[in-house]
């Protein structure tokens, strides 16, 4: 199997539409958050969700032109939905572990640098909705 092959099986894909799905998840749960610090939480859940569909964006593109080839998308898969800030802390820690993971076997900095920036996301929204709402 070359090169191109490998990284064609790789996990970029699918965290790709991960990230697209979570940001719609975390977009649901903005819009539904209620109750005392639910405006902490709000602002915070719009800051994820955007920041999340930029990354993948971004990700996505730079992967496909460092390795000059299209990929084939999964359909998405995951928790339907998010009902309590609690269930999205859990979701985005499960998500950050799966950008750890994926980190691993790329071999493009400027892509491991992509996903060290959606973590930063990620954490600053975790740090957010557990301390600050």
């Amino acid at each position: 199997m070359g090169y191109i092959e490998k990284l064609q099986k790789s996990s970029v894909p699918a965290l790709v539409v991960e990230m697209m799905q979570a940001s719609n998840r975390l977009h649901v749960l903005h819009l539904s958050v209620t109750g005392r610090g639910s405006f902490a939480a709000h602002k915070t859940l719009q800051e994820i969700y955007e920041a999340l569909v930029s990354h993948a964006d971004a990700i996505a593109e730079g992967y496909q032109g460092a390795t000059m080839q299209i990929m084939s998308y999964p359909e998405p898969t995951g928790p339907s939905k998010l009902s309590s800030i609690e269930d999205a802390i859990s979701y985005l820690k499960s998500l950050h572990g799966k950008i750890t993971s994926a980190q691993k076997g790329i071999e493009f900095s400027e892509i491991v640098n992509d996903l060290d920036a959606a973590k930063s996301s990620i954490n600053s929204a975790i740090y957010k909705l557990k301390f600050l709402s």
